[in-house]
């Protein structure tokens, strides 16, 4: 199946789906007002979504679902308003009983509203948050993001990972993307939401559930008809 690439958005105004400044252009990306990969030599940033082992200064989250478990490691250092806003609704129970109510395969799987249709949720301090950008973190296979809705302050609650198995490397320039990233995204991604959506972790064991729910048959809306959902979060590692 052809990769989707359509924006992530955590549709508090799900009705206007034509939202124009973060919906894909006509080449099938998502535009940028980043232009240039600055004075960062990309060639020098480290990339903790490629390391195995889990540091001291990442957190560790267990995702508990209806079809098995997925662990991610966070980056408080990088993102570290959507990692506590995660956190902190991980620890309060707020997921619990919440679905996958977001399902594209060969693109990602969204979840994170009460609601359960992609209209509600909201950050730990209420109003939505801005978008965390970083040359460090990237929409590889297997990421954690923050979905929003058209307004880049409008990150709540809802968040997807990428499930995408397809080599996403062409376009990709090592002027603007490290080449370690480049070669990982041969494995499957959605490049073109980078530098437009808050990365803040990475699927460290699970992925093998991440794809069984991306495989869940769904409605014209993407919304699956056998319901999936979060059981429960357990935090197995605070950053230090």
């Amino acid at each position: 199946m052809k990769i989707k690439n359509l924006a992530i958005l955590s549709t508090t105004i799900i009705t206007a789906f034509a939202l124009a400044a973060c919906s894909p252009s006509a080449n099938g990306t998502v535009e940028s007002s980043e232009t240039a990969s600055s004075s960062v030599d990309l060639s020098q940033v480290e990339l903790p979504q490629l390391e195995t082992e889990v540091q001291e200064n990442e957190s560790v989250v267990e995702i508990t679902t209806s079809k098995g478990n997925i662990t991610v490691k966070l980056f408080p250092e990088i993102a570290p308003k959507a990692v506590e806003n995660f956190i902190t609704h991980a620890k309060d129970g707020y997921y619990e009983g919440t679905s996958f109510h977001r399902v594209i395969e060969e693109f990602m799987i969204q979840g994170g509203d009460p609601k359960g249709n992609g209209s509600g949720g909201e950050s730990i301090w209420g109003d939505g948050f801005s978008v965390e950008i970083s040359k460090q973190l990237y929409h590889i296979r297997g990421a954690l993001s923050m979905a929003r809705a058209q307004a880049l302050d409008s990150q709540g609650s809802q968040f997807f990972i990428v499930q995408n198995t397809q080599d996403m490397t062409k376009d990709l320039a090592i002027q603007f993307t490290p080449e370690r990233i480049i070669e990982t995204y041969k494995n499957g991604g959605a490049p073109s939401l980078d530098g437009n959506y808050t990365v803040f972790g990475q699927v460290i064991e699970g992925m093998d559930v991440v794809d069984a729910i991306a495989k869940v048959e769904t409605d014209a809306n993407d919304l699956p008809k056998e319901e999936v959902t979060i059981e429960s979060m357990k935090v197995l590692q605070e950053a230090k």
